[in-house]
């Protein structure tokens, strides 16, 4: 049985241990049954307007034993968050819950003419455009950008309404800025919930949405069973982290033996937001030195590449990229590989966007231009002997001139 396997089991709230003020069939039971066997259980919600106290009343209501130490909702790991970043001050777009958290974890809670340190997205029925623009115009004179989850939308009986997300959305269009998420899928909420548990424990999370409790669980490194009716149909890679490692109709299956759970290995790469398509480009010289760029965004040294724009073939991007990076006029001479391995091919910017990049690696011979040494987007430019080649060099890159340096082989596929 399930409940044989772990120490510690994490609750999505809504949809998994009850809906609106019912609790779901098994709930009750299952959840008296884990305390009878000494496990611990903890509450995890996405839900920024409420407070652990109030869940704790509800579901005390409901038959249910929990402390409010035993749950995080996303307004209080929120101003966990903002008292650990050490912010003083915030500028709130939310409901009175979000604005008292921050309160009692000490950050003051500022209005629109008052310059704050950080702009916290929450939820509230109430706010407005003007609220809206104000916090574009916070973070646009240096507050920080903060948000509570990214769920775009929240279901009713008249069908989904905009949720924390969409008005995270609204103003990540306007400033260019992407906001830090605290809730689910972030590792943040997991870790918080798991901080004073012996390491030694093994801990699974039960959630009913794959885009939040699984993702969020894996990329914790905890395995994850997924409540559904069997409508959700799998991610078609095994390796997907959205993949639950089990599926259960309701909470009364972790005490059925028929039912097993599979082992999640985590894997060292972070979860991607999207996947694109890269190019890069491998120019040596008389001397068959390489060229690389010093990154002006991360200060690291790399072979030039970049993004393929749409309406362009890859070779065209190639050729394109090298000349916006170093002057230089480049042909493509061969295909030295196809890059696609998650392990090496994720980026994480300095923004904290994370993209998996599909990219196509050329040799390019130079055919005229001037090498510039800085542009908008390096720092230096320098040719280098592949024995000999800088410590700060993007992790994916020596492999790459490793296989350009082949040059009797077949065009690589990784």
């Amino acid at each position: 049985m399930i409940i044989d396997e772990f120490d510690v089991f994490l609750f999505d709230l809504d949809g998994v241990i009850y809906i609106g003020e019912n609790p779901l069939p098994g709930a009750v039971e299952s959840l008296r049954r884990l305390r009878q066997e000494k496990k611990m259980i903890r509450f995890l919600t996405n839900d920024p307007c409420t407070t652990r106290e109030k869940i704790a009343g509800r579901l005390k209501r409901m038959g249910i034993t929990a402390s409010p130490e035993e749950i995080i909702t996303s307004a209080w790991l929120t101003a966990q968050y903002l008292r650990k970043q050490n912010i003083r001050s915030a500028y709130v777009l939310g409901d009175d819950h979000l604005k008292h958290e921050c309160s009692q974890a000490g950050v003051m809670v500022v209005k629109g003419e008052e310059q704050a340190e950080a702009v916290v997205v929450g939820w509230s029925g109430n706010v407005s455009l003007y609220d809206i623009q104000e916090a574009v115009k916070q973070i646009h004179n240096g507050a920080k950008f903060i948000a509570t989850n990214a769920d775009m939308s929240f279901p009713t009986s008249k069908g989904p309404l905009p949720a924390t997300g969409a008005v995270a959305e609204m103003i990540r269009a306007s400033t260019g800025k992407k906001p830090y998420i605290v809730g689910k899928p972030n590792p943040f909420m997991f870790q918080k919930a798991i901080e004073s548990i012996s390491s030694k424990a093994k801990v699974v999370m039960i959630g009913d949405n794959p885009l939040t409790d699984i993702l969020g669980a894996h990329q914790a490194g905890i395995q994850a069973i997924l409540i559904s009716n069997g409508k959700n149909a799998p991610f078609p890679s095994p390796g997907d982290y959205r993949n639950p490692d089990a599926v259960i109709g309701n909470l009364q299956s972790l005490f059925d033996d028929r039912v097993k759970i599979k082992q999640w290995n985590t894997r060292d790469f972070a979860w991607p937001e999207r996947i694109e398509a890269g190019v890069a480009g491998i120019i040596f010289n008389e001397q068959q030195q390489v060229l690389l760029l010093k990154r002006s965004d991360n200060g690291l040294w790399s072979i030039p590449s970049g993004h393929v724009e749409p309406g362009e073939k890859v070779e065209e991007a190639i050729i394109r990229e090298i000349y916006e990076e170093t002057g230089l006029e480049v042909e493509v001479t061969r295909l030295i590989g196809i890059y696609s391995d998650p392990d090496s091919q994720i980026f994480l910017y300095p923004n904290g966007e994370i993209s998996h990049f599909i990219t196509t690696c050329f040799e390019c011979k130079i055919i005229g231009g001037t090498l510039r040494q800085k542009t908008d987007e390096t720092l230096d430019a320098r040719f280098f002997a592949p024995n000999d080649l800088p410590e700060n060099l993007l992790t994916m890159h020596p492999r790459w001139l490793q296989d350009a340096l082949e040059k009797e082989h077949a065009p690589y596929i990784r």
